[in-house]
């Protein structure tokens, strides 16, 4: 196939013009947009994952209601094992962006009622609550691991549970950067 010289231009000035996709990152190091996340929480949220984030009990169990009781935000839920990114996809269309084509999710989708500004609150005001370690396993899933922790070498802290922290490893060689 021969391609003619102003295809080949055409197609460069596309993609050079082509904008990557947007990067959603929720900062809960800034206490204003923690504040705007935890009411927006209260308002949109809390019915169902609970005041103080707990969410619904029984959500673990693997049963005919499995995936229809709404996890806890806080400390005792996964929350923390997915990127900024695919926790606004998820709040915004109610499905992760993995998820296969027909996936069912008892998760409504927010994408009529919040911005991405007040989903990224609420994200923010959710990662505020959790303790450092947990945080910093977080970060370690967003793109250049934003959202690492400031206070991360001047505090005590350890990797949830169940992290291997082989991407920890990775950031702390790379003397956290």
């Amino acid at each position: 196939m021969k391609l003619r010289p102003g295809f080949l231009a055409v197609v460069f000035v596309i993609h050079a013009g082509a904008t990557p996709a947007a990067v959603h990152f929720a900062d809960a190091e800034n206490p204003a947009l923690v504040a705007k996340g935890r009411g927006i929480y209260m308002a949109a949220c809390s019915s169902c994952h609970g005041r103080r984030l707990q969410g619904q009990a029984l959500w673990q169990v693997m049963d005919r209601f499995a995936g229809r009781r709404a996890p806890p935000q806080d400390a005792t839920g996964h929350t923390w094992q997915h990127s900024d990114e695919d926790l606004c996809c998820k709040t915004k269309t109610g499905l992760f962006p993995s998820a296969p084509p027909r996936a069912v999710s008892w998760m409504p989708a927010f994408s009529g009622h919040l911005t991405d500004k007040d989903i990224l609150a609420v994200l923010a005001f959710i990662k505020s609550t959790w303790p450092v370690g947990m945080r910093a396993s977080q970060a370690m899933l967003n793109p250049g691991w934003h959202g690492m922790p400031k206070n991360l070498g001047t505090t005590s802290w350890t990797l949830p549970p169940n992290c291997t922290g082989s991407s920890f490893l990775q950031w702390s060689a790379s003397g956290g950067k």
